[in-house]
């Protein structure tokens, strides 16, 4: 299959946002709680831009510990009858399989994700599969793309709220800290500051050369 924009521009792999809220910092024994996956694409038109979000509340998996700072940080109630979550299987499970179809549909190797301090997220994400015991995990297993850095180079900026402003997106504080607004914060950011460095190098852009 030939490969896409997407995938020439990323030496072949597919950044997906994502953004997860939890019950604490320990991946091992902490709840996953949300997930949010956000995906990108690009044209001519709009350069970088994100497109479809994947999202789930998730119900905390047995055992898990649900730290009372975690949850008044991000108003969550893992309990509330309308919150709808879904086991972890299912969450992840959706949202790989549309991964994949993606990874496909471009041409790319695999998914990396993309985050704001990723190695939170992705500790999450892993640590998930492995209780899920999923076998076709589509991110890499390491590598990721750090919007914190990223920011903190282009607009001197390293919290989300205050990178956004710089980067002239609408910041709403009070719709912060759930999955699906700071994953799609973060998509906007990190697609403003690809197309900014596009901009003014031809070569590296999906319509340069190679």
């Amino acid at each position: 299959m030939p490969k896409s924009a997407v995938a020439q521009r990323f030496r072949g792999f597919l950044p997906v946002v994502v953004d997860v809220e939890t019950g604490g910092f320990n991946a091992a024994t902490d709840a996953l709680l949300e997930i949010a996956a956000v995906l990108i694409d690009w044209d001519d038109a709009r350069g970088w831009h994100r497109t479809e979000t994947l999202a789930h509340h998730v119900v905390p998996f047995e055992g898990a510990r649900l730290e009372e700072s975690a949850l008044r940080f991000n108003k969550i109630d893992p309990y509330h009858p309308f919150r709808l979550a879904v086991p972890e299987r299912e969450a992840l499970s959706h949202v790989f399989s549309r991964v994949r179809d993606v990874v496909q549909a471009h041409g790319c190797t695999r998914a990396i994700l993309v985050g704001h301090n990723p190695a939170f997220d992705l500790g999450f994400v892993k640590a998930a599969v492995e209780r899920c015991r999923l076998k076709r995990n589509p991110f890499h297993a390491f590598s990721t793309f750090d919007t914190a850095s990223l920011a903190g180079v282009a607009f001197g900026q390293t919290v989300l709220s205050r990178a956004a402003t710089a980067a002239a997106l609408e910041w709403r504080e009070e719709a912060a800290h759930s999955a699906i607004y700071d994953a799609e914060k973060t998509a906007e950011l990190f697609c403003a500051i690809v197309n900014m460095w596009d901009s003014t190098h031809e070569s590296i852009r999906p319509n340069g050369s190679p």
